[in-house]
Order: structure tokens, then C-alpha cells, then sequence
């Protein structure tokens, strides 16, 4: 299941650069079907500690959070900031316990909610905060529904609420809903959602809504739910072509949500990728990656466009790949683009 819990920071460490190099014939006709802008990578400073199924998130000083994970060396409480300015790391305190496979929230105060995950303990149902003011960690309590779980999603809400959906443990995929208030700084259980379901996507609307898709019950899933914050209620909407777990969910700036790739239970990898109209609660198919992966990650770009990057492929999903593809949504054209200068 490890396999499957590949930390979403797949491009931490790494920047998009902008250029107008040459381009080879081949290049020349991907761009004129997808018209990338991204041209390179370039390496920055290597973190101190080896770590994977972290977390990672921007704060508002525009520095990165990394926190948790794991290494050769067990389950790690430590985080560390990058400096986008200066390209440098710099230790930060480490978390009250250590955890892999959670989720980190920026929340409108600034600070950082990490929840759930686990550790050589099992599944975690705690949750802490990071303030960046003081560099310190307090617990924020355990969740309301009393679950621990991974493989879950958390996602502000326009109230400055955040919303824990689904995720996993021993007991299998668990439906389970759990809402954190800052203002008061408690947990209350929400509604469940109507499939139980791990390694899904949650996305927030423009209308407030949050768009839960796919993910693993007993097989993949086909099937997605709206959570509307005003009613605490889920309500069933439009299924995907293809079932899939392990894939990501991009919000793009016409109000749409392009899924891409993942995994199939019964099939394998997936390199379709499909959008969402929540105008219609329907899909329609957006075109194949040239190479089917899951667990890479999706970033959207200033113009528009999608960057898929990394990820891993094979028959048993064992190598890591270094590709990177571009999804243009005015043409629902892929094309590839520079790699990575390492697979992961």
C-alpha cells in the first residue's frame, strides 16, 4: 500500500523556467499542438534529510513547509523551509509526533494544520499546528469522529473551515467526515460520504463546493460526490469514464476540474484524463498522456496550462518516472516537455 502514498510534493525542490530556447523538429510540433511555456528545470538545494509520503505546503512569507514523512531512518517529526528567494533550506521545529501519508492546510491565519497520517503506532486520528510567527507546534486536538486514518483529503473551505474526507486504515476505506473550526479551534463530525473511499481527490469549487472524486473502495472507483458546506450534505453527481485511484484533480481557471491519469484496479495504469463541467455535473474526455502514470502531480500554470510531472509506470508501478507532459485546455491537447533532471 506504500506504493500508492507517494508524497504529492513531486516538484518541491524544483523550478518551471520560462525560456524561449530553440526547439528540435519534434519539439516545434508539440508546441504548435499544445503551446507549452515550459522549457527547463533547474536543481536547487537539496534538503537535509532524505524524506517521501511527506507533506509540503507555500505559507503566505512565500516559503515552503515540508513536515514529516519517512526514510531509512523510520517515521520523521522533523520539517524543514525552503527560501525561494535564496534557494536555501533551514530547520524548522519538528512536529509533537511523527507522521507520514497527512495532509498540511494553510489556514487563513497563517498557520499550518496537519492531520491524520501514521506511524510506527498505527493511524493517526491528531491533528497539531505550525506557526510560522514563533516556529512552534501546538496540538489541535483529535479528530471528531474519532477515526485515524491516511490516504485522506483536507481542504479549506470559503469559511475558513477545513474539511477531512475519506481516507483509510485497517478496517479498509472509511467514509468519515471531519470539519476543524479555527475561530474555536474544535473538531465536529460532518456528513459521511455516500461511498467510503482512499487515495481520492477533493477540490474546491468556485461555487464553495467540494468536488470529492475516484479514489479505492473494495476496486476503483468511477463514481463523485459535491459536499455543500451550507447544508453539511453530499449529493451524488457525474461518474468518470474510467474508475481510478492514485490520479490528481486540477481546478482550471475556466471553473472546470481536469482529472488526470491514476491507477485502475482492474486495468493498471491510466493515462487518460477527463474534465469536469460542474455547470452540467458531467465529464467529457480530455485526451491521453503520452505515458500513463500515477502518483505524479498536476500544477497549474500562469497561462492556463496544466504540468504533469513524474509519477511511476511499469506492470507493477515500481520505477519512477522523470517525464513531464503539458495539457493546454483550450485545445484538450497533451504535449511533452522538458524531463526532470531525476525520476521521482
Amino acid at each position: 500500500m506504500q506504493a500508492m502514498r507517494a508524497g504529492r510534493a513531486l516538484l518541491l525542490g524544483l523550478f518551471c523556467v520560462v525560456i524561449g530556447c530553440s526547439k528540435s523538429p519534434e519539439e516545434q510540433t508539440l508546441t504548435r499542438n499544445a503551446s507549452p511555456l515550459v522549457e527547463g528545470w533547474n536543481a536547487t538545494a537539496d534538503m537535509a534529510e532524505a524524506r517521501k509520503y511527506h507533506a509540503a505546503v507555500a505559507l503566505n512569507s512565500s516559503k515552503v513547509l515540508v513536515a514529516g514523512g519517512y526514510n531509512t531512518s523510520g517515521y520523521l517529526s522533523s520539517a524543514t523551509l525552503y527560501d525561494p528567494g535564496t534557494g536555501t533550506w533551514t530547520a524548522a521545529a519538528p512536529m509533537p509526533e511523527p507522521r507520514q501519508v497527512l495532509t498540511a492546510t494553510l489556514l487563513p491565519s497563517g498557520k499550518v494544520l496537519v492531520a491524520g497520517g501514521e506511524n510506527a503506532t498505527g493511524r493517526l486520528a491528531s491533528t497539531a499546528l505550525y506557526d510560522p510567527a514563533s516556529n512552534a507546534w501546538t496540538s489541535a486536538g483529535s479528530f471528531a469522529t474519532g477515526v485515524a486514518r491516511d490516504s485522506l483529503t483536507a481542504t479549506l473551505l470559503p469559511s475558513g473551515k477545513v474539511l477531512v474526507a475519506g481516507g483509510g486504515n485497517g478496517s479498509g476505506p472509511q467514509g468519515k467526515v471531519d470539519v476543524y473550526d479555527p475561530a474555536s479551534g474544535t473538531w465536529s463530525a460532518g456528513a459521511s460520504l455516500a461511498m467510503p473511499r482512499r487515495n481520492h481527490t477533493a477540490t474546491l469549487l468556485p461555487s464553495g463546493q467540494v468536488l470529492v472524486v475516484g479514489g479505492r473502495a473494495s476496486t476503483s472507483l468511477t463514481s463523485a460526490e459535491l459536499y455543500t458546506p451550507s447544508s453539511n450534505t453530499w449529493t451524488a453527481t457525474g461518474s468518470l469514464s474510467t474508475a481510478r485511484h492514485n490520479h490528481t484533480a486540477t481546478l482550471l481557471p475556466s471553473g472546470k476540474v481536469l482529472v488526470v491519469g491514476g491507477r485502475n484496479s482492474s486495468t493498471g495504469l491510466v493515462a487518460t484524463a477527463e474534465e469536469y463541467d460542474p455547470s452540467t455535473g458531467l465529464w467529457s474526455a480530455a485526451g491521453a498522456l503520452g505515458t500513463a502514470r500515477e502518483l505524479h502531480t498536476a500544477v497549474p500554470l500562469s497561462t492556463g496550462q496544466v504540468l504533469v510531472a513524474g509519477g511511476m509506470y511499469g506492470s507493477a508501478a515500481t520505477n519512477a518516472l522523470g517525464s513531464a507532459e503539458v495539457y493546454a485546455p483550450a485545445t484538450r491537447l497533451w504535449s511533452v516537455t522538458t524531463a526532470m533532471g531525476s525520476a521521482r
